[in-house]
């Protein structure tokens, strides 16, 4: 399936290959700064129009894109294996189903999600006062995204920029240009008006010229490295950031957990998208009672493991999307084997195909000496250790840069959410891997090194807007007591304030009514 699209006005092009065979599958446009700066613009003008849209006028949209997206299943499936190299099975159950739901979701659920908030104010009520709180769009949405899951994870920030009101200018990774500009087709056809969606082709200049084109808010998903320097260049012009970095995910099987469902979980979370999320099992911690038995099972399921060219079908595991990817397990590896690791199963690329090929490989006998244990490794690599005791397992887990997922093994739901609470992430599972990311109603991020902000949920879709205080006092008759002048009287009740309304007991505040009485009269004297 070769795609050919024309370049927009520079004449440079990216192009664009199969990481299963290394053929040319189709050429994008490379945007050069300027035409990033004409796009922003564009975009600019065309959303106050869109953001006077209402909630249900911009969800029929989504949803129409949604009905486009379904009748061509297949085809962009297909379209993403080709770009990425995972399995067209894998596409649709990992890509296409969950950013499918968040778009009904969202389509539905945003102008709930969004509605005016009240504010209770506490005894300010008895004042005549209230607040609440109303949400704006913040203009434009500059969205930098990744190639591992090149629709998903893309489509998702743009439908929800886009349902809170914003315009979108979408950067896809140079590894997959041709599913970013799936996305601007699919949303054009479904109704989208023109310029409300941009797409900028290109590599990391057109990234750094969306930076520096003056978006009201950047969406990075990539790179720890990288998201700094995305950091470091908005804050030159005051733009806000939300940043979904790396991660080095533990899983923490317990002593009393089910051995066979924790092991098919370890081999579906470390393996799945061949290793290539921020959210997989990249460091495996299993009670010493139970290793045995667990790593026995781990390594029975990888061999059981199908792995060949994604668009083929019945394959459980793809190639890797890029060979630079590659030569970064390949570093992992070696470094590990070169200080006593021991591969129970993979541990070498394969030699026999052209693609870049590296099967699903389980190690033992590492430690957090290894890079394998402490560096993002992104790829199929499962290295495991063993722990004694619970408190051992919550310092093994948390001894990492990074926090964005990590899962917990167990039979009770109680022993599992008390260790949960522990570990240091902004997602921790129990008796699950992987997966959360696709539910469109949680909020996806993380600590330490693992980014800024959240996307998904309502958490998510206040990142993409503004929100604005309004404050009514019902009694505009009424002047206030802390107003000018400043007389004697007025100073003693600036002290009773201090002491007794500041406590928040209506019954403190209400021993100062007489002094308050006082104060009234003198303003209406004055």
């Amino acid at each position: 399936m070769a795609q050919s699209i024309p370049a927009k006005s520079s004449g440079a092009e990216i192009i664009c290959h199969d990481p299963a065979t290394g053929e040319e599958i189709g050429r994008a446009p490379l945007f050069m700064p300027e035409e990033v700066a004409r796009a922003v613009g564009r975009a600019r003008d065309a959303q106050p129009a869109w953001a006077a849209k209402s909630y249900r006028e911009r969800g029929r949209v989504i949803m129409a894109a949604r009905e486009v997206i379904l009748k061509e299943l297949e085809e962009i499936a297909f379209l993403i294996s080709l770009e990425t190299g995972k399995p067209v099975a894998e596409a649709i159950s990992l890509e296409m189903t969950p950013v499918l739901d968040l778009m009904q979701h969202f389509a539905r659920k945003t102008a709930n999600l969004l509605a005016p908030r009240r504010i209770g104010l506490g005894q300010y009520w008895f004042m005549g006062r209230s607040s609440y709180e109303i949400y704006k769009p913040r203009g434009v949405i500059g969205i930098i995204s990744p190639w591992n899951f090149p629709l998903a994870t893309p489509l998702g920030d743009v439908v929800m920029s886009l349902m809170a009101g914003n315009a979108a200018v979408l950067k896809p990774s140079e590894l997959t240009p041709l599913t970013g500009l799936k996305i601007q087709e699919v949303l054009t056809r479904a109704g989208l008006p023109d310029a409300v969606l941009q797409v900028v082709t290109g590599d990391g200049s057109t990234g750094a010229a969306l930076v520096a084109a003056g978006t009201d808010k950047i969406m990075f998903t990539g790179s720890v490295a990288t998201g700094k320097r995305v950091a470091e260049a908005a804050a030159k012009y005051l733009i806000p950031v939300v940043l979904e970095l790396g991660g080095k995910d533990p899983m923490v099987v317990l002593d009393d957990a089910n051995i066979q469902n924790a092991a098919r979980g370890a081999v579906w979370g470390a393996f799945a998208n061949c290793g290539q999320a921020c959210s997989s099992v990249e460091r495996c911690y299993v009670h010493e009672s139970i290793a045995e038995l667990f790593i026995a099972e781990v390594v029975k399921e990888t061999q059981r493991l199908r792995q060949g060219n994604g668009t083929e079908k019945a394959i459980d595991i793809g190639s890797m999307s890029s060979e630079r990817q590659l030569r970064v397990v390949e570093r992992h590896v070696n470094q590990a084997v070169d200080h006593d690791a021991e591969v129970l199963t993979g541990g070498e690329r394969l030699r026999d195909v052209a693609g870049a090929f590296y099967p699903p490989t389980v190690l033992t006998n590492v430690n957090h000496d290894m890079d394998v244990m402490r560096e993002e490794t992104f790829g199929p690599v499962l290295p495991i250790m063993t722990f004694r005791t619970e408190d051992e397992a919550v310092r093994l887990a948390n001894d990492s840069q990074f926090g964005l997922a990590a899962s917990v093994w167990t039979n009770s739901i109680a022993r599992g959410q008390r260790v949960a609470w522990r570990i240091d992430a902004g997602t921790v599972m129990i008796n699950e891997v992987l997966y959360s990311h696709g539910i469109a109603q949680t909020p996806w991020g993380g600590v330490k090194q693992s980014g800024l902000g959240r996307t998904h949920g309502r958490a998510g879709l206040l990142e993409l807007v503004n929100a604005q205080h309004i404050h009514v006092n019902r009694l505009p008759f009424i002047p206030d007591l802390w107003w000018f002048n400043y007389s004697e009287d007025a100073s003693q009740l600036f002290r009773g304030f201090a002491r007794r309304f500041s406590s928040g007991s209506i019954l403190q505040t209400g021993l100062l009514l007489p002094q308050m009485i006082r104060r009234w009269r003198e303003r209406q004297r004055n």
